[in-house]
């Protein structure tokens, strides 16, 4: 992946300075909670660490919230926050339950409070990385785009999907959840993306987002981008999930710039 000059345009859309004050706190605190977890568990062990990569989700799902609250108002943020717990959850239920779209896998008691054995935390993740991965795919997709509708729907599932190439092996190494059959990525069944592709993609559907707060949100993404690049290098020994995690995800990274330096151009 080529390093690509960031623009004017991509400057801006990435200056959190230009953004509402409630936006500006709830990505800072996200983001020093992100950093003090590899201090958490060298001070206080790891129970603590696994407490605060809970407060973790809680502060980027609420950041992805406050994000759209200041472009959308409440009405159309709860729809879209209902949208998505909703149908992850029934989605995780399903495949904890069947198999079904993920492959065998179910969760381990760590992840408090739960319904039916799935974590009411789970929704939350997919809360947290659904809108910045449209956000991504907005930029991309050039609005002129005769099929646009349909090339967003699938990029934004391809840039979902790649944080899993992060999440999963992170998950299951900390005892989250367990496979019944270890696949072939490091473990995780290749399975399992397929059925994030496939449900990442209706849930856009479901919601059809429109006139995304593009900026923030891909900021999120590229946030997320880079700690996971560097915690799982660093701090959590898995070198290879980092690197296969920074690639894939990366692409729609540069991808982004790359569109935003073109419309830039323009």
């Amino acid at each position: 992946m080529g390093f690509i000059p960031f623009n004017q345009t991509m400057i801006k859309s990435f200056n959190a300075l230009r953004y509402s004050a409630s936006t500006q706190i709830s990505l800072a605190v996200w983001v020093l909670t992100m950093l003090s977890l590899p201090m958490l568990g060298w001070i206080l062990g790891e129970g603590y660490m696994l407490r605060g990569m809970s407060v973790g989700v809680l502060m980027q799902s609420a950041t992805v919230l406050i994000i759209l609250h200041n472009a959308w108002g409440a009405a159309r943020t709860a729809k879209t926050f209902a949208i998505v717990a909703v149908l992850s959850y029934l989605a995780e239920l399903l495949g904890s339950q069947t198999g079904i779209p993920f492959g065998k896998y179910h969760y381990t008691d760590l992840l408090q409070p739960q319904l039916a054995g799935v974590p009411l935390l789970i929704p939350l993740a997919w809360l947290m990385m659904l809108p910045p991965a449209w956000a991504i795919a907005q930029l991309i997709v050039p609005r002129s785009q005769p099929r646009a509708p349909i090339y967003t729907v699938l990029i934004s599932a391809l840039a979902f999907t790649a944080w899993d190439l992060f999440l999963d092996p992170q998950m299951v190494r900390m005892g989250f959840w367990v496979w019944q059959q270890p696949g072939l990525y490091f473990g995780i069944p290749l399975a399992n993306y397929l059925g994030w592709l496939l449900i990442s993609a209706l849930i856009t559907l479901a919601v059809n987002p429109k006139e995304l707060p593009a900026g923030p949100l891909s900021l999120v993404y590229v946030l997320t981008w880079i700690l996971q690049t560097v915690g799982q290098s660093l701090f959590w020994e898995q070198p290879g999930p980092a690197i296969f995690g920074f690639f894939g995800a990366g692409i729609f990274v540069a991808l982004a710039v790359r569109a935003s330096f073109l419309e830039g151009r323009r």
